[in-house]
């Protein structure tokens, strides 16, 4: 038994409850009826008030219902041969209501008619009232308008899965050649699709259809020297994005410069891959980095990492409140912080904001798990502390009068709760390119790409490793180094942040698979940056001594 049908029957045993025969329902609704976006949305919407109406009727003061048809596809190859492709679907609805003042939640697998969906919601609502008689504070929600019927699609160009298999495996065939004829000895290439068709409805009077796309390439490439048996890697330097196969199809007027040809919002494989298997090789008989203090230029591929994990997730108010400790703890900047207004988080270069609006990213959308429209707002401003992330049972403890739509859940059958939106650096205002960023920089190492790291259990003190480092004597570029990471804590880093490129150098990274919850679940997020200068960070050599 799964730990959400033990909760269930826990709930419903504790509350002394049996479940009434239901009336019966004249509309039968197979699965394949829901599976196209956009397709019969008035069933949806029937299958979705009898959900509401069960809930109100059994006496939910709040109820929302989510109807998702979840897709993933993934291609996987190594070298010259495929390893494997796997489609996963799934499709269910999932209800939330609030009764007594508490919180209760009920999961179905491919409904069948309207009956189906109401009996889950009863059960949410027997749960809740479950819940209730522990429970020592009701909740709280934000107030929120209803949008009536609304809907947001994923600005594609082209849908990955309507792309023949064979055009992807050919595409990832041929970057693997292009490795193995420049120097790599293995190559592991992956491409993920998703595809997530969801649906919300609540009692605020929102009905929203939306049709999300993202899709991110990965490879690995290694290189061996047969003399000594050493070997190095090189991970993609491609970011998932929300977009569709046209992220593949690159525009050479996009091309953003430096050491490796990026592209501000698509990904050219082959470019990429054979850049790798060649720093793959020039990695092998690269310098030892010696420790000490450096002036680090981090391009957005690796610094966007650094931003999740030290900013990220430390200004997720749940971790702020201590109601999540999962994944690396709670978080130094507490409430205190925030109140004081004059919370130095950072240099007065350091400007993070929080968007679920911006196009191609991660995490943009229309409206999130809870029918709240998206939208922009600060965090760090001029370097200080000025705003978490809230949802609408979080808003008013930080008195905030709506929630910031930040509320999501990565399936039908998972509870939606706090996550992390796209958190990014804004882009300098004073023309800067990297190159004059380079030529300013006496003793600096520049670090390309994300790496291994490690963060503290109150997201403070940290270590970053990368993909791609080059040490930097008197304004430049000398040679390739290896064994780097730096460490720092979350103020000291962000305070010796003196210089960020302007807009012409701003790139997504992001991860498909950001963690969070218990029982754990999966977001994909994205961090936006322009490269950017820290002085004075500590380095360390990472290679073990023997």
């Amino acid at each position: 038994m799964n730990r959400r049908d033990f909760n269930q029957m826990l709930g419903l045993g504790a509350a002394g409850i049996l479940m009434p025969t239901l009336p019966a329902f004249s509309h039968t609704v197979s699965p394949e009826a829901l599976l196209e976006p956009g397709v019969d949305v008035a069933t949806k919407k029937r299958l979705a008030d009898a959900g509401l109406n069960a809930a109100k009727a059994r006496g939910a003061t709040y109820a929302d219902v989510r109807i998702g048809r979840y897709l993933n596809q993934f291609v996987i190859t190594r070298e010259n041969r495929v390893q494997g492709i796997v489609n996963t679907e799934s499709y269910g609805v999932g209800i939330r209501v609030i009764a007594d003042g508490c919180w209760g939640f009920a999961a179905v697998a491919n409904p069948k008619d309207e009956a189906t969906v109401a009996k889950a919601a009863q059960t949410a609502v027997a749960i809740a009232k479950a819940n209730a008689r522990i429970q020592t504070e009701p909740v709280q929600l934000a107030p929120q308008k209803g949008y009536g019927d609304v809907s947001w699609k994923a600005p594609i160009k082209k849908n990955a899965f309507e792309v023949p298999i064979k055009e992807k495996v050919d595409l990832l065939l041929a970057a693997n050649a292009a490795a193995m004829q420049n120097g790599a000895n293995f190559v592991n290439n992956v491409l993920f699709q998703v595809n997530e068709q969801k649906y919300f409805a609540s009692t605020d009077g929102t009905y929203s259809d939306q049709d999300i796309h993202r899709i991110g390439p990965n490879f690995t490439v290694t290189a061996v020297d047969p003399k000594n048996g050493k070997f190095s890697t090189r991970n993609s330097l491609s970011a998932p994005m929300g977009m569709g196969y046209d992220y593949l199809q690159v525009n050479p007027a996009d091309k953003v410069g430096g050491i490796t040809t990026r592209y501000k919002m698509g990904y050219d494989m082959l470019e990429d891959i054979t850049a790798a298997a060649k720093q793959a090789k020039e990695k092998l008989n690269a310098k030892s980095v010696e420790a000490g203090k450096y002036d680090l230029v981090l391009d957005p591929s690796h610094l966007w990492l650094t931003i999740h994990e030290s900013v990220g997730h430390p200004l997720e108010l749940d971790r702020v409140l201590g109601y999540e400790a999962n994944y690396a703890g709670t978080s130094f900047a507490t409430l205190d912080k925030l109140k004081s207004k004059n919370f130095n988080y950072g240099s007065k270069q350091v400007n993070l904001v929080a968007d679920k609006l911006q196009p191609g990213s991660l995490g943009a959308v229309g409206y999130d798990d809870e029918g709240v429209a998206t939208k922009k707002w600060d965090l760090v401003r001029d370097g200080t502390l000025v705003n978490f992330q809230a949802i609408r049972d979080q808003a008013a403890i930080i008195g905030e009068k709506e929630s910031h739509g930040c509320c999501y859940a990565d399936n039908w059958s998972s509870v939606q709760f706090q996550r992390m939106p796209n958190v990014s650096l804004e882009a300098g205002k004073t023309p800067l390119s990297v190159e004059q960023m380079i030529k300013d920089v006496k003793k600096g190492i520049y670090i390309i790409g994300d790496g291994s790291f490690s963060i503290d259990q109150q997201r403070y003190n940290f270590q970053f490793g990368g993909q791609l480092f080059y040490e930097i004597q008197n304004g430049e570029i000398v040679g390739m180094l290896k064994d780097v990471a730096y460490q720092a804590n979350t103020q000291e880093f962000w305070n010796s942040c003196v210089a960020v490129c302007d807009e012409r150098d701003y790139r997504l990274g992001g991860a498909f698979n950001d963690g969070k919850g218990q029982p754990s679940q999966s977001s994909a997020v994205s961090h936006g940056s322009a490269t950017a200068r820290f002085n004075g960070v500590n380095v360390i050599n990472t290679a073990r001594k023997i």
